[in-house]
């Protein structure tokens, strides 16, 4: 009592140090002096262990019903670069069809940019309706809510055959794009609120190494071999309902964030019940519940889209965002993905869908790689290595593709080249850049900042993949020099504006935002000025 009236214990320890003292304090004490050994004792068992990490099953299952949505988006993100002559021929067959006139190449190269941003541009719409559904119906039960836009998505592309139409492909695709936008915030967001800080990076890169291996099983199904042929073409767009079906099988029996019941919803004990699920029976939640109230204490209530453009303390998280989103965005590897086939096509490979299946491969192995450093050496180390590499790759993809067809041998290099790319985006720029905002921003806003890094995630996509192939018809070569531009600005942002985040509470993180006086430089961070660390 003497300890918690003179503030001699940190405020963060009072509540379970102090409280389940009390219920071993005898009615006089002063008679049972035996107890005073029961008293110190139950003080060293409270006090908390800041290294003690509970991997409870129904952590586990949360992260891993979560990440399902991951997987759809990741799996129409690569099955339309193998089967695209197919595709294109279905849309000639139809065209033909229809108007009695085939398409012309360039209208051909317009549909097909257009089919294949179709999704990246529903990203961008989706990502609008993120802050209404993570603060109305909370962060688990929006994210089933969003997956019923897969469901119908798929559906819709499954019938374009049977139908003769071809629109049906692109508006399947721009309903799966409204989901990829509410998918890839509301999932990092639950996820980073439901983990311990000392795995919650790794775990929210989880949703990377699962958009990854769609990625990767999108382009095994498309191969002609298994179903990207002209009699299973639309099996194969639809099979993306599976993990929606799966997810809906298990997310409804994981818990709500913990810290959106709190925070948001005032519920306490609701809140600690979540906690004792998904952590065990830990002395880290008592430690995470005051947190969780000091937090609530200082987050201003609500945060509306005025707040979040203009207030002091999230002009430098956003600019953070910007930067390094575009950067990642901006940095080859969508054209890449979308493409490769017809980039080693291009370069003298007749089994070119192989070597796309590669770029698949190469893709899973460095994001898993990610998720093994992300904790140990910190996302500021990997985004700026990401970046550095990259912007090289670039630089030597232009030399490659420009002397390709008079050097012996740069092909060959050009592969390699390509490989290095995809390694340089998946060890930090790629899955860091989707769940590093829900770190920078309060309980309030962070709605608002992870809808607003889907939209510049989504919109960089968009445009990447719109824009490659008519870029690359009057550039050339010189179309990766776009991207070494941008991967060059991230870079010197990064390196000058970025804090670490690795190991930092949420609260901690925000608190420097809020106490910072200038936009440019936060206040306590000049450690990690010039310097990596």
């Amino acid at each position: 009592s003497y300890c918690y009236d003179q503030q001699a214990l940190p405020g963060a320890f009072k509540c379970f140090t102090v409280h389940p003292l009390v219920m071993h304090i005898p009615a006089d004490p002063t008679v049972e002096t035996g107890h005073t050994f029961h008293i110190l004792c139950a003080c060293v068992l409270t006090i908390p262990s800041h290294t003690q990490t509970s991997l409870s099953p129904m952590l586990l299952l949360s992260v891993l019903a979560a990440v399902f949505g991951n997987f759809q988006v990741g799996y129409h993100s690569g099955n339309m670069n193998a089967p695209q002559q197919v595709i294109e021929n279905f849309f000639n067959t139809t065209w033909q069809a229809n108007y009695n006139v085939s398409l012309t190449t360039s209208q051909m190269t317009i549909l097909w940019a257009v089919t294949v941003s179709s999704k990246d541009f529903g990203g961008i719409v989706g990502a609008l309706g993120v802050k209404g559904l993570a603060d109305t119906f909370g962060r688990r039960n929006s994210i089933l809510i969003a997956n019923a836009l897969s469901v119908v998505s798929g559906s819709l592309m499954s019938l374009s055959q049977l139908c003769g139409s071809l629109g049906l492909i692109i508006t399947g695709r721009l309903v799966f794009g409204l989901f990829c936008g509410l998918c890839m915030s509301l999932n990092p967001l639950y996820i980073q609120e439901v983990s311990p800080t000392a795995l919650r990076g790794a775990f929210t890169i989880m949703s990377h190494v699962s958009f990854s291996l769609g990625i990767l099983v999108g382009m095994v199904m498309s191969l002609e071999e298994v179903l990207g042929n002209a009699q299973f073409w639309p099996l194969m767009l639809s099979l993306s309902v599976i993990p929606a079906v799966l997810q809906y099988l298990t997310l409804p029996f994981c818990p709500e964030s913990p810290r959106y019941l709190l925070i948001n919803r005032g519920q306490e004990e609701e809140a600690e019940a979540a906690l004792r699920k998904l952590w065990g029976n830990s002395w880290d939640i008592l430690t995470e519940i005051n947190k969780m109230r000091e937090e609530a204490s200082q987050t201003q209530s609500k945060v509306t889209l005025r707040d979040f453009l203009c207030l002091r303390r999230y002009l430098s998280p956003i600019s953070i965002i910007v930067a390094i989103t575009l950067g990642a965005q901006l940095s080859g590897f969508n054209a890449i993905i979308n493409y490769s086939t017809d980039i080693f096509t291009k370069a003298g490979f007749s089994q070119s869908q192989f070597l796309t299946l590669g770029t698949g491969v190469i893709n899973v192995l460095f994001t898993v790689i990610s998720v093994l450093l992300v904790e140990r050496v910190g996302r500021r180390k990997l985004l700026l290595t990401g970046f550095m590499v990259g912007a090289l790759c670039n630089i030597l993809l232009t030399v490659s593709e420009a002397t390709m067809h008079c050097i012996p041998g740069m092909s060959y290099l050009q592969v390699l080249l390509v490989f290095s790319s995809i390694s340089a985006y998946e060890l930090g720029p790629g899955p860091i850049s989707w769940f590093i905002a829900a770190e920078l921003f309060d309980q309030s806003a962070r709605p608002f900042g992870m809808a607003f890094t889907c939209m510049l995630n989504w919109g960089g996509k968009f445009l990447c993949s719109l824009l490659y192939p008519p870029l690359l018809n009057h550039m050339g070569a010189y179309v990766y020099l776009i991207f070494t531009a941008a991967l060059c600005c991230s870079f010197t942002f990064t390196f000058f504006q970025l804090p670490e985040t690795k190991g930092r509470t949420f609260d901690e993180i925000a608190s420097e935002f809020r106490q910072a006086n200038r936009v440019v430089f936060l206040k306590g961070l000049q450690k990690d000025f010039r310097t990596f660390n």
